[in-house]
């Protein structure tokens, strides 16, 4: 792995640690600060991290998206129902490579 590369990983992981628990939307996104993936969370703190556990633990999907990632940004909302509507918001907005397509 190149040192910046580790040192991109090290800085998302210290953004993740001051994630809030509560639900939200998360966007992963690239050096050119394009969106890779847009997920939703009922607690983002956990779920977001659980992308940076060891690549073996991973789907191939999520292996290849955590080496495109260079930054990270997250939406707290209020409730599970409002990541959602954000969630499908955000994909049709911005088509990220990883995300299937949701159809009205």
């Amino acid at each position: 792995m190149p040192p910046n590369r580790a040192a991109i990983l090290e800085d998302l992981r210290a953004k993740i640690a001051e994630l809030p628990a509560g639900p939200g939307v998360y966007l992963f996104k690239d050096v050119r600060g394009r969106v890779l993936y847009v997920g939703k969370a009922k607690s983002l703190r956990p779920r977001v991290k659980s992308y940076f556990q060891r690549s073996t633990d991973l789907s191939a999907k999520n292996r290849e998206l955590m080496r495109h990632v260079d930054a990270l940004d997250t939406i707290v909302v209020g409730s599970e129902a409002e990541a959602l509507i954000l969630e499908a918001n955000l994909i049709k907005e911005h088509r990220p490579r990883f995300n299937i397509l949701l159809r009205d």
